[in-house]
């Protein structure tokens, strides 16, 4: 059953509403998924403070378009799902990404990260980085490092000194 107009409008005003509030935008075509796989990652998504939305691609194409984001129509093949984060940038790739590797129904099309298109292959790579913790425990990993280096040698010649000291002494 066709949607009327108030519906469609309903349906603009809700996807420019979602793209005010957004901080990552990404395409996934859905052909083939189940809806139980579908609600499964609505789920994951939702506890990351992100959302999966199907629309239209005329209604998406014209919420873009108000927003003033480009995208190639070529680039939306299939059937289109967005997926918006609200708090991170990051974290809905990762999900995303994680996801299709163990349901291949889904693929990445591309998406909008800070208001600037960016290809699957972006996406993908961007979704690949470790997580902020362990790039953090890394930075300071790094940073420790030539400070125990130093302690290291500085302890190995008190060590060299107390073992001169006793063969000195025999």
């Amino acid at each position: 059953m066709p949607l009327t107009k108030e519906q469609k409008k309903k349906i603009l005003e809700n996807l420019k509403e979602k793209l005010d509030k957004q901080k990552a935008l990404i395409f996934v075509d859905f052909t083939g998924l189940k809806v139980k796989d579908l609600s499964s990652l609505r789920k994951e998504l939702k506890k990351a403070f992100g959302e999966l939305k199907v629309a239209k691609k005329t209604l998406l194409s014209l919420s873009l378009k108000e927003k003033g984001l480009k995208i190639e129509k070529e680039k939306l093949k299939g059937e289109i799902a967005m997926i918006f984060g609200y708090q991170d940038v990051i974290s809905p790739s990762k999900m995303v990404y994680q996801f299709s590797k163990t349901n291949p129904n889904i693929k990445i099309l591309g998406g909008f990260l800070e208001n600037q298109f960016k290809e699957a292959e972006d996406i993908i790579m961007l979704a690949q980085l470790p997580s902020r913790e362990v790039l953090i425990s890394r930075l300071v990993g790094n940073i420790a490092s030539p400070i125990s280096g130093f302690i290291n040698a500085l302890q190995y010649n008190l060590k060299g000194l107390m073992y001169l000291l006793t063969k000195i002494k025999t």
